[in-house]
């Protein structure tokens, strides 16, 4: 495929490395029996633990009761993994363009950002810290940040229109969330929001089997894992090396065969 931003180059060393077909990995995920319909649980976990990995103290037992039980807590507990779950709710109707994409983003972001910055691309430079003060990377420049995006939804359409075996859909799947994170074009809630352009792009090709895919619950769990190889490509986003990105491309894939 001609594509502008990302890139097929690890995608023979992913496949020997996943081994088996993504797909009959995700169909022999436990059903699990549930008081309420599994999306919605699915959803649910997403939320909670997208969240979490952003910092916010919530945990999945306590908005369980609040989102199924309707056990109250205080409002400014629940109010971002609302508003994530609100997001969730939104892909499964939405095709995964960048105009949607601010649409989830302002949805998401509503106790996050002052409406004026809700699903707006930002005009400033970014960097990200890390818990020791530290810059985790330099994000995209305001002067490449429209053609950089126009770049990365170029090749979605491109994918979008292809016919992609398993392991292709799992690969680029979690080459646009890490590519969308190094951009990171939005005052905050990137994180988010890229971990929700994973999870749409799956559902789009697989299906709504897709929402069984806990990758946010997995990226909470190996969470250092998570920042050390987003952290491996480069520091500069000019100076980006992709060819460093398997350990993070596989995360998803690997925290499948957890869940079997």
């Amino acid at each position: 495929m001609d594509f502008k931003i990302l890139t097929d180059t690890l995608l023979g060393d992913y496949t020997i490395s996943v081994k088996e077909s993504p797909l009959d990995k995700i169909d022999r995920i436990k059903k699990l029996d549930l008081p309420v319909e599994s999306f919605q649980f699915y959803k649910s976990v997403s939320s909670v633990y997208s969240s979490k990995i952003e910092g916010e103290e919530i945990d999945f037992d306590s908005y369980f009761k609040h989102k199924f039980l309707k056990v109250k807590f205080k409002p400014d507990y629940t109010r971002k993994a609302d508003d994530l779950y609100a997001a969730y709710d939104f892909i499964d109707n939405n095709k995964l363009t960048f105009e949607n994409v601010q649409k989830a983003h302002s949805i998401l972001s509503k106790t996050l950002l002052p409406k004026s910055q809700q699903g707006l691309v930002r005009s400033n430079p970014m960097f990200v810290i890390n818990s020791e003060d530290k810059i985790e990377y330099v994000a995209a420049s305001p002067g490449i940040l429209k053609s950089e995006l126009d770049k990365l939804f170029h090749d979605i359409v491109l994918l979008q229109d292809a016919e992609l075996n398993p392991f292709e859909i799992l690969y680029y799947a979690s080459l646009l969330h890490l590519v969308f994170v190094k951009i990171h074009p939005f005052q905050d809630g990137n994180g988010r929001t890229a971990r929700l352009i994973e999870k749409w792009f799956l559902i789009e090709k697989i299906g709504q089997k897709a929402s069984s895919i806990q990758l946010e619950k997995n990226y909470f769990k190996k969470l250092v894992d998570y920042y050390t190889n987003i952290r491996n490509l480069g520091i500069e986003y000019e100076e980006l090396d992709y060819s460093k990105s398997l350990d993070f491309l596989l995360m998803t894939a690997q925290g499948i065969d957890k869940q079997e």
